[in-house]
């Protein structure tokens, strides 16, 4: 038996220095990081404590991106659910051409964010985008889409939807091709009608996919920080900046090693505290539904 045990650990002994190698060195390294000064003028590992923490609780700047982060993540998501949801149920039935629908939807997600985005920053342009040139022939005023703060909030969400509820659509419609066929054939048989069978039997069935796929898509969300830096570069000001792109202002440009440390574990720390919790308020109300 010690011979077979000492064989299984040394099949997973390349596992465990690959894990070691990506996730928990560069996690210790930043721990360190985060309580040493090392800036762009003292590329060193002194230790100053907290320092960094206690100039982070101050820094309005960080906060206020953690909660436009929750905002954007929380409402694209939502839509994306919504939208990915109603497409994949068409889909689901008998639709003319679906094949071609099911991979011409799939294409924006194929596109990588830095592309999409250099696209759409066309698109939204104030004088040369063909949306105000929409909105002339419309009749309707020309919106500042990237240079005033609400329209370039609208026009980053707009962006993420766009590219993201293919994704959605893709998990869901994977859930509705695996639901059996037996709890459609007794609705049937009870006479229940399109809209009663899916509250009632599709959404319920449903329910272990679209917690899967909502918390997929907020951890990726979580992570947004490439599409604000082509769309908008974080302006006008601060207005659409998110924690990973003022990450990428204290850490890589202004080279505040140190302190973008501080922030990164902080932020780390609240991701994986409030995803746990929305995943568990997620499970918690499917059941719910399920069971009334």
């Amino acid at each position: 038996m010690d011979g077979l045990r000492r064989h299984k650990s040394m099949f997973l002994l390349p596992g465990l220095l690959t894990l070691f190698l990506i996730i928990i060195f560069p996690l210790l390294f930043t721990i360190r990081v985060s309580f040493s000064g090392w800036n762009v003028s003292n590329p060193r590992m002194d230790f100053i404590g907290g320092t960094n923490y206690s100039a982070m609780l101050h820094d309005s700047r960080f906060w206020a991106s953690i909660t436009r982060l929750v905002l954007l993540a929380g409402g694209t998501v939502l839509i994306q659910y919504v939208i990915g949801f109603g497409v994949a149920l068409l889909v689901w039935r008998n639709v003319r051409g679906r094949r071609f629908w099911r991979v011409l939807f799939l294409v924006p997600m194929m596109t990588t964010p830095v592309v999409m985005a250099a696209i759409w920053q066309t698109i939204f342009h104030e004088s040369l985008g063909p949306v105000n040139d929409l909105l002339g022939m419309l009749g309707l005023t020309r919106i500042p889409w990237l240079t005033e703060s609400g329209p370039a909030l609208a026009a980053l969400m707009t962006v993420e939807v766009w590219q993201w509820t293919p994704f959605m659509f893709l998990l869901l419609l994977a859930g509705l091709l695996s639901l059996p066929k037996e709890p459609f054939m007794a609705a049937a048989i009870d006479g229940a009608g399109t809209w009663r069978t899916f509250w009632k039997v599709t959404f319920p069935l449903m329910a272990p996919v679209s917690v899967a796929a909502i918390i997929i898509r907020l951890i990726e969300a979580s992570k947004l920080s490439d599409s604000v830096y082509v769309l908008t570069s974080g302006g006008p000001g601060s207005s659409t900046e998110t924690p990973g792109y003022y990450l990428y202002i204290q850490g890589l440009r202004d080279q505040q090693t140190g302190y973008s440390g501080a922030m990164s574990l902080t932020y780390l720390v609240l991701m994986i505290v409030t995803l746990t919790v929305v995943a568990a308020l997620l499970t918690r109300a499917f059941k719910l539904k399920g069971d009334a």
